[in-house]
């Protein structure tokens, strides 16, 4: 193929390795420390429960495209407590939750930085186009700029700076027009999922490469996912630039 005047990329399991459990069990943690010097008693066990009740709310709010901020969730999780969560508490438990975790818990993907390096150089402008969760953008720029990698993106699209989640067709026109591109057909997007990254892409005119290197998603029949796969699938970044013609 010829080259592409761009190239954006999905954040988690694309550039970045979701932290996994290590990172939920330090939030865990952290709020049950805030719970005991306030006085409330709440458990290990009542952590678990609402923090599969927070993830179970923001998956629905993430797969029917209403953008929920870490805040939105947090109070759902109060609620599941059924105790009065002070508001300084609250505020406290909530910056928990935005910040993340230690960038080195969140490593980049297998060959991504090489790969960014080799785009950059070759003039093909890079973007974001990132689904958003319990960690803001403004941390996710961080995790980038801590790995050194944040230099060779040009533009970035974060769900919570948009206003939806992928596939929505205005991220990917956000990012599109962000990188100055006219002829979507002339840009590619390459992220793990079917339903977002490799649906949102296709609606939006781009290139779609699956990137199933950390991540390889099987789509889920009940939404005809499982069926429509990208234009290309790639298990390291590394191959990018060649199948790209760069």
């Amino acid at each position: 193929m010829a080259p592409p005047v761009a190239v954006t990329f999905d954040y988690w399991d694309t550039l970045v390795c979701v932290g996994g459990d290590e990172v939920q069990e330090r939030r865990k943690a952290a709020w049950l420390e805030m719970f005991v010097e306030a006085g409330l008693d709440i458990s290990i066990n009542d952590l678990d429960r609402i923090f599969a009740g927070g993830w179970d709310v923001f998956q629905s709010r993430w797969r029917s495209n209403e953008p929920a901020t870490a805040r939105e969730i947090c109070e759902v999780m109060f609620e599941m407590l059924e105790v009065v969560v002070p508001a300084e508490l609250a505020d406290g438990l909530v910056e928990v939750v935005e910040r993340g975790s230690d960038p080195d818990l969140v490593p980049l993907t297998p060959n991504i930085e090489e790969t960014l390096r080799a785009l950059a150089d070759a003039g093909v402008r890079l973007g974001i186009i990132c689904d958003v969760g319990m960690t803001p953008s403004r941390r996710l720029r961080e995790y980038l700029e801590h790995h050194g990698v944040l230099r060779h993106f040009a533009h970035w699209s974060f769900s919570d700076e948009v206003g939806v989640y992928k596939p929505h067709r205005l991220i990917f026109e956000h990012a599109l027009a962000g990188l100055e591109v006219t002829d979507p057909g002339a840009a590619v997007h390459v992220g793990d999922l079917r339903r977002t990254d490799v649906a949102g892409a296709r609606a939006a005119g781009m290139v779609s490469v699956r990137y199933a290197g950390v991540t390889d998603d099987a789509g889920d029949p009940a939404d005809g996912t499982h069926d429509a796969d990208a234009d290309h699938v790639v298990v390291d970044h590394g191959d990018l630039p060649g199948l790209l013609g760069v």
